[in-house]
């Protein structure tokens, strides 16, 4: 276990160096998934603050939703974020998908956000 653990964190820290270099001053949207539920936040590295965040544990999605560790949680979460970092003025980002694949859930989180109004 504590392998693969290891491999996670040298994925997520060349992961994150790579977007701080590429980013440009661009807040990113990081993303983490657990078994039963998916969280989104929106980072501003340079001031160290979150600037929107959106999670399947809140009371309106779980109300809304089966379960929270599917794609259709995703997708509510990535629009919900999405709506949130326009309204906090921010409207392009860096997509930090963490140590997990661009696939499934994350996927469907991404492309959410887009349609929502974010640009990366």
């Amino acid at each position: 276990m504590a392998d693969k653990l290891a491999l996670q964190a040298r994925r997520r820290a060349r992961l994150r160096y790579q977007l701080k270099i590429k980013s440009g001053g661009r807040p990113r949207l990081s993303v983490f998934r657990s078994g039963k539920h998916i969280y989104a936040q929106v980072i501003d590295d340079g001031q160290g603050r979150t600037l929107a965040a959106a999670s399947s544990l809140e009371k309106p999605m779980r109300e809304g939703l089966k379960t929270g560790a599917d794609k259709d949680a995703a997708t509510a979460v990535g629009k919900l974020v999405a709506e949130r970092a326009l309204a906090a003025g921010v409207s392009k980002v860096v997509f930090d998908r963490g140590p997990y694949l661009y696939h499934g859930r994350v996927k469907a989180l991404a492309e959410a956000a887009r349609e929502g109004g974010l640009s990366f």
